[in-house]
């Protein structure tokens, strides 16, 4: 069975993964840190916002996989919410680098939270939906 919305979901936050990674390596060349964050704020952030993406994506790709396995069709909703979550975190990666608690950093970790949320409570609730 192909699972579109999965593969597509994945297939963009490898992307988005990816666009992370440079982001630390542009880093860490401008400030001249080559292990580890080397005190520098900057660098620490831009790991951090890293990290925080692969603390999370896993479970969201886990979700939209057994929600979409679960369902008879692909849910148009769970287009709207992986894309939602993705941009989420492209906010949140690009927050990260204002220094306080920026928009994009608030945004993005809402965003995650609520989508982590629905999807968790959303796969809990199918196999008693289905009886």
């Amino acid at each position: 069975m192909i699972l579109p919305i999965t593969l597509t979901v994945a297939g963009a936050a490898a992307l988005i993964n990816i666009w992370l990674m440079v982001r630390v390596g542009q880093v860490r060349g401008s400030e001249k840190v080559s292990v580890g964050d080397g005190g520098n704020e900057k660098v620490l952030r831009r790991m951090r916002a890293h990290s925080n993406y692969i603390e999370s994506a896993p479970f969201v790709l886990l979700l939209v996989a057994a929600i979409e396995l679960a369902s008879a069709t692909s849910p148009t909703w769970l287009w709207v919410v992986s894309g939602l979550y993705l941009l989420g975190r492209v906010a949140h990666g690009v927050g990260m680098d204002d220094g306080k608690f920026g928009k994009g950093r608030m945004v993005g970790t809402l965003i995650t939270m609520l989508v982590l949320l629905g999807l968790g409570v959303y796969a809990i609730s199918i196999p008693y939906l289905e009886a």
